[in-house]
């Protein structure tokens, strides 16, 4: 690699005390950890979360929930919030809570919010309800019909509910995945429309 001449670098404001945070790493005084969770807070707009189950919150953990809430305002969606893809994943069947999805899947899920979102924008309307996103092995087991190896254990899939029949929703899906907006899954049933961006066409 060659050499490279050393530039002052510019500091901004929130990498300024990233970067102290650095410093102190170094010296011992602050963790890793703790280093990362500061960063990744930096710009943060925390949501109230009394809107979820709180033994759900407790087996999450609230940091690792504002995380995930974090990563969904970054997409600046405006027909789904991130309190309706959130309260998706705080659900029971049986004794088997549902969980967040590891953070290495985060961006899996982008592509097919963003398609929802633009769905939303199609229709005129927001999104109604988020009734499935990420379903972790355990809780996908307990959902009836579900698939073993489906998208919704990879974070690629949305089940979706809109003011309007899902006739209406997958017309409005497939219509964006034919325009060159998408590759995914369009699925439709009797309640809801399932959308996933998994980079290969299927309808159902």
């Amino acid at each position: 690699m060659p050499c490279q001449e050393n530039k002052p670098q510019l500091i901004l404001p929130g990498r300024r005390s990233f970067l102290a945070k650095s410093a102190l790493a170094v010296t011992g005084l602050v963790s890793s950890t703790s280093i990362s969770s500061a960063f990744l807070f930096s710009n943060a707009r925390p949501i109230d979360l009394s809107f979820l189950p709180s033994s759900w919150v407790r087996l999450q953990g609230e940091r690792q929930i504002q995380a995930y809430v974090e990563y969904l305002q970054s997409l600046r969606l405006k027909f789904v919030t991130p309190q309706q893809v959130i309260k998706a994943h705080a659900r029971r069947k049986g004794s088997v809570w549902n969980s967040l999805p590891g953070r290495h899947s985060w961006r899996s899920m982008g592509q097919s919010l963003k398609v929802a979102d633009r769905v939303g924008a199609t229709l005129g309307m927001p999104v109604k309800e988020v009734t499935s996103a990420y379903r972790s092995p355990a809780y996908n087991r307990r959902c009836p019909g579900a698939k073993p190896n489906s998208w919704h254990t990879r974070n690629y899939a949305l089940d979706l509910q809109f003011n309007t029949s899902p006739r209406n929703v997958a017309a409005a899906a497939r219509r964006l995945r034919k325009a060159g907006y998408f590759k995914g899954g369009v699925g439709r049933y009797s309640s809801f429309t399932h959308i996933d961006s998994r980079g290969s066409n299927a309808d159902w």
